[in-house]
């Protein structure tokens, strides 16, 4: 299988974070989600992809070149898309789209004036008089206006309603059916990704805990229920635990293991990716 991004053992230091030794490849023609909580490492992680970082260490390599040697030419096939135009503030989408266009040698003018009509985008509009939602319709027909073969998308359904949210996630799946086009999607809104990822890379304090096919992580992750009396002695078996005083509730990665444990006195339940997030932010860091 051809990966489009290949990151192997990046780190990279900051006073009270680090990224220790990440890696992940996201394969050519899928939607990788990329999930972790705020302050995880999934921006820094975009940004060293984007060689807006400087790593201290490790390798990436995006369609099979060096970000860092070959930067412009892996450029030149990204889209990025993400919620705000921090540096547009007070721009029109047409002011937009010029200051863009000319870093693209493969900008396409008739691909940019269909998306703009699909998504009923008026050009004459200033950026921040235009809702969340329209801006970031106008952000991916930035992204796929250059015939971009990757994109990047950085918390793009934050603050959308469930509507569009519905209509996005929607177009992002029509975008990959050639699987010529690549996703890398990164939130922290883990139902998008139950509906349209085929990989789901999770990333906790700075390191990888797994990249996988969203089925094999759904097959492999549950929630366990039981009473307190039965946990005893047994808290090491699971990721994270809640107790209150009904019970308990634990993620475990060993199903097996655990049903040996306390046979038929649990009730066994499939986690799913906000589950695991939340039981291992629960678990003792070491």
């Amino acid at each position: 299988m051809e990966n489009i991004i290949e990151i192997k053992d990046i780190v990279k230091s900051y006073k009270n974070f680090k990224l220790d030794k990440v890696s992940f490849n996201v394969p050519k023609g899928y939607i990788m989600g990329f999930i972790g909580e705020n302050g995880a490492g999934k921006t820094t992680t975009i940004k060293s992809i984007m060689n807006v970082f400087d790593t201290d260490d490790g390798e990436i390599k995006v369609f099979g070149l060096d970000n860092k040697i070959h930067e412009v030419e892996i450029k030149e096939k990204i889209g990025f898309v993400y919620s705000e135009f921090d540096f547009f503030t007070n721009f029109k989408l047409k002011d937009i789209k010029k200051y863009i266009a000319p870093f693209y040698k493969n900008w396409d003018e008739e691909v940019y004036n269909n998306y703009i009509n699909k998504f009923k985008l008026d050009p004459k509009s200033k950026i921040n008089k235009i809702s969340t939602g329209m801006k970031t319709k106008f952000a991916l027909a930035l992204a796929l206006s250059h015939h971009a073969e990757l994109l990047i998308l950085d918390e793009p359904t934050s603050g959308l309603d469930p509507v569009f949210r519905d209509e996005f996630l929607d177009m992002l799946l029509n975008i990959v059916q050639d699987e010529e086009k690549t996703i890398l999607f990164s939130t922290h809104i883990t139902s998008d990704l139950d509906k349209i990822a085929d990989y789901i890379t999770y990333i906790h304090n700075g390191k990888i805990v797994f990249s996988k096919e969203r089925d094999q992580i759904y097959e492999n992750y549950y929630l366990i229920k039981g009473s307190l009396e039965k946990l005893k002695n047994q808290e090491k078996l699971f990721i994270g635990i809640k107790k209150n005083k009904y019970g308990f509730e634990a993620l475990t990665n060993n199903k097996k293991l655990v049903e040996n444990q306390f046979g038929n006195d649990i009730i066994i339940e499939r986690a799913n990716l906000e589950d695991i997030m939340v039981y291992y932010n629960k678990m003792e860091v070491v």
